[in-house]
């Protein structure tokens, strides 16, 4: 009989829908558990197959936690601002909030056909006024603790969608995240986000959260800490002085050179007459290379001597000051010493312009005359070094640093690569940054009872290098709020990473219109107890997240320390080995598969298809078996419609009371009941889908010789199981045996029956001279002599033992039986 999906899936979304079956009562926190996935960027492409595996096998996890009891809130929204709405205006000329909520409409219907449990009432978007009102309140509190700035600096530049990336979105290959330009670097007034305040305590916290290792590992590395030594040098002939961070000051003797970042403040002082032609020619020709092909090992080392000396405070020896692109203005101080006798770039650097190398650390086993043919980084003895020679060189960082700070001209510094967040972006499609210039104030905040900004709707939106709201003569000009004078507005928007920062406090109350979110009902269900989304993300939105919550935190208005407690990272699904673009042709439509086979055939071949961490490479073909393990389902049960009406199985039975087939099938239902836990309990959806294809089998074949108690206790735990995989299908074969009430209106989990668990009999391994011959099948805890007897009469072990002498015998009960001949 063909299972009529469509007409089922729409039965049991209307029956859901009508009993509003997934409203969670958010007042009732007994077993309650938040469950979310990364909301979804509403784009004209609607759903794609890397939403549906996102979103499908989370829901799966989150049903089967309602099943077991817990009251699960699992809401949905949109992260709706953004730069391919605005992309699409400039193509299209159809507007940016018109485009969005088409798509959100129609996203909306394709989020319930795909028959997630989410909240709808729950449901928010980010581009209306109600949520990005506090956006700007959020920009304003950090502004008044002194967490939000405005400095010119050197940003990353697209020039194709004419705007500023944060270093984050930039590629490793320089290139723009979203449109694959070369970013270039300029000079623009932005305004910033103190993160770097928070650096130590993001680092420190990751321990208290249960994350893939390998993101917290790329956290760690992108915060970036160092311990190490703030140094002073002066500038020869000159009352100038620069400092450097290192973590080797037992290298202080070995500087020969000192390089500058080629925008550091003090090379157009320093500079001579007679290098400036050549410095200034430098600079040009590196200004537009990105940090990322500035700093890597394999580019050529390329470089320029300003003319200028600095002292080496420890020895007052004068060394060269050149600039060199591998320098960064925006790490440490801009200036690094170098110590090529003991840094491999250094040495690169000072073999290709001939600087000098001297040796200060001597390798142990090596004599000191012995030339370096490489930089040596390791530990040894200090030498060349005055007052310091004899010691090891690992001590000598301690005693230098103890030198200098007795001195004055060095301290002990703990550095951090991470950067502050720059948040101004040159595009209308964001949150206005809720601050007015006037001419008599300066720079004013816009009054929080003045909030929201709003965004306007007319708006020319083609690239100009600056923000189409600066266009706007109605928006930007304005009045100040302190002189009541003529001000004008700031023409630039927010990331949209502000936006998702803080998004999973407003769900338990969306409409809350009181404050940036309901304080009371977000500290009793955040942290989110299980965060779905792609590892991606994980030093740009779940960093940032981290970081606000910590602010929020700070005044006040969450109680806990991190958003985030447990992170699931779900892997990509390839086609014909590739990741999906429609560039190469090979995207993969969901709707053209729900259409054939049903939103539940497509989901439950989504997570059979590989580790749900890994993803796997799409299949037409694959998708067929999971049809026909749907279609042998349904049959089976329209086959024993109403079952329940006749009989009431009992919650266990003695293995003593059952017949072959029945003990059979009470040992299969309940061993799977417990895989099934364990697989799915951790995101192992792939296994929970075969462990119930072996189930139905096992049923198929044995059933017919079962009693028809035995036949429902089974069927109604294997619909059980199936639900959370398949809702709809899930529900229908529940109801199809009797059920009244629908399975997720009245959860149910049956426990499996420990003493089924028990084996009756196993295989064990026989091995002779430590290599397995062959296997036995014996009694749970037979006695030796009896599986001796079998293991001889095995064919194989016969071959390998016949005419042989027996040396030894060893039995592990239940485990190996071992054989020694010679």
């Amino acid at each position: 009989m063909q299972y009529p999906f469509k007409e089922i899936e729409e039965k049991w979304r209307k029956i859901w829908d009508e009993n509003k079956v997934y409203a969670t009562n958010l007042d009732d926190l007994k077993k309650k558990l938040y469950t979310l996935v990364m909301f979804i960027y509403p784009s004209g492409a609607k759903l794609h197959i890397g939403h549906w595996y996102n979103y499908g096998p989370t829901d799966s996890w989150a049903r089967y936690k309602k099943l077991r009891g817990y009251n699960v809130f699992e809401p949905m929204g949109y992260d709706a601002f953004g730069l391919p709405a605005e992309n699409y205006a400039i193509k299209t000329g159809i507007h940016p909030y018109d485009s969005t909520m088409k798509n959100i409409e129609d996203i909306r219907g394709q989020l319930k056909k795909m028959g997630c449990m989410y909240d709808w009432n729950a449901e928010l978007m980010t581009c209306v006024p109600e949520y990005y009102k506090w956006n700007q309140w959020l920009f304003l509190q950090m502004y008044k603790k002194g967490l939000a700035y405005r400095k010119n600096a050197p940003v990353n530049w697209c020039p194709s969608c004419q705007t500023v990336l944060a270093n984050e979105q930039v590629q490793p290959d320089g290139t723009c995240e979203r449109c694959d330009t070369p970013v270039v670097k300029k000079n623009l007034t932005q305004w910033f986000l103190k993160i770097t305040d928070y650096a130590e305590e993001l680092l420190a916290d990751l321990d208290k959260i249960d994350w893939p290792e390998r993101t917290k590992l790329m956290q760690r590395n992108w915060i970036g800490k160092s311990t190490g030594t703030e140094i002073k040098f002066k500038i020869a002939g000159s009352e100038k002085d620069f400092t450097v961070f290192t973590t080797r000051p037992d290298t202080l003797f070995g500087v020969t050179y000192v390089v500058f970042a080629p925008e550091h403040d003090l090379v157009k002082e320093i500079t001579t007459n007679e290098q400036k032609e050549a410095v200034e020619k430098y600079i040009n020709e590196v200004k537009n290379l990105s940090e990322i092909e500035r700093t890597s090992t394999a580019k050529e080392k390329t470089g320029v001597f300003t003319g200028a000396f600095a002292i080496n405070p420890v020895n007052n020896e004068k060394v060269p000051i050149w600039i060199a692109d591998y320098v960064l203005a925006s790490y440490g101080t801009g200036a690094v010493m170098a110590v090529p006798g003991h840094d491999e770039r250094d040495f690169e650097f000072a073999a290709k312009f001939n600087l000098p190398v001297r040796k200060v650390i001597l390798q142990d086993g090596t004599k000191e005359e012995d030339e370096l043919t490489e930089a040596f980084t390791d530990v040894g003895t200090m030498i060349n070094s005055g007052q310091f020679n004899g010691l090891r060189s690992d001590d000598g960082i301690g005693k230098i640093t103890d030198f200098l700070e007795s001195k004055g001209v060095g301290k002990r510094k703990i550095n951090y690569r991470l950067r502050d967040w720059l948040i101004s972006r040159q595009r209308y499609w964001g949150t206005p940054i809720p601050v007015v210039y006037c001419e008599k104030c300066g720079e004013v905040p816009v009054p929080e009872d003045q909030l929201p900004v709003e965004l306007p709707y007319d708006v020319d939106f083609k690239p100009s290098g600056e923000s189409p709201l600066a266009r706007n003569e109605k928006f930007i000009n304005t009045t100040c709020p302190v002189c009541g004078g003529p001000a004008k507005r700031d023409p630039d928007t927010m990331d949209t990473f502000v936006d998702s920062s803080w998004y999973y406090l407003r769900y338990p109350n969306p409409n809350f219109k009181d404050g940036m979110f309901d304080t009371d009902l977000a500290n009793k269900w955040t942290p989110v107890d299980m965060y779905v989304g792609g590892a991606e993300h994980a030093t740009m939105h779940l960093l940032y997240a981290r970081f606000v919550h910590k602010f929020l935190r700070d005044i006040g208005l969450v109680d806990s320390d991190e958003p985030f407690a447990k992170l699931v990272h779900q892997g990509t699904i390839t086609n014909q080995g590739a990741k999906m673009s429609k560039s190469k042709g090979n995207v993969v439509n969901p709707d053209d598969f729900t259409d054939e086979y049903g939103s539940d055939v497509f989901r439950m071949y989504l997570m059979f298809m590989g580790p749900y961490e890994f993803g796997g490479d799409w299949s037409d073909k694959g998708i067929v078996g999971v049809d026909r393990f749907v279609q042998r389902i349904y049959t089976l049960y329209v086959n024993n419609k109403d079952l329940l009406k006749k009989v009431t199985p009992k919650e266990k039975y003695s293995l003593e009371e059952l017949n072959p087939a029945e003990k059979s099938v009470y040992r299969k239902i309940n061993s799977t009941i417990q895989k099934f836990e364990h697989e799915i309990e951790n995101f192992g959806f792939n296994t929970a889908v075969a462990a119930l294809m072996e189930l139905l089998n096992e049923m198929t074949k044995k059933l017919p010789d079962c009693s028809d108690d035995v036949k429902a206790l089974a069927l109604t735990r294997f619909a059980v199981m199936l639900a959370p995989l398949a809702p709809h299908l899930g529900e229908e074969i529940w109801s199809l045996l009797g059920n009244e009430k629908t399975l997720f209106e009245n959860p149910v989990w049956f426990k499996y029956d420990e003493a089924a668990l028990t084996k009756e009999e196993i295989t064990i391994a026989v091995q002779v001279n430590g290599k397995v011959r062959g296997t036995v099948n014996i009694p749970v805890g037979a006695e030796k002599e009896d599986v001796k007897k079998l293991a001889f009469e095995n064919a194989n072990v016969k071959k390998f033992t016949e005419g042989k002498k027996i040396v030894k015998e060893i039995y592990v009960k239940d485990k190996i039986y071992n054989i020694v001949v010679k």
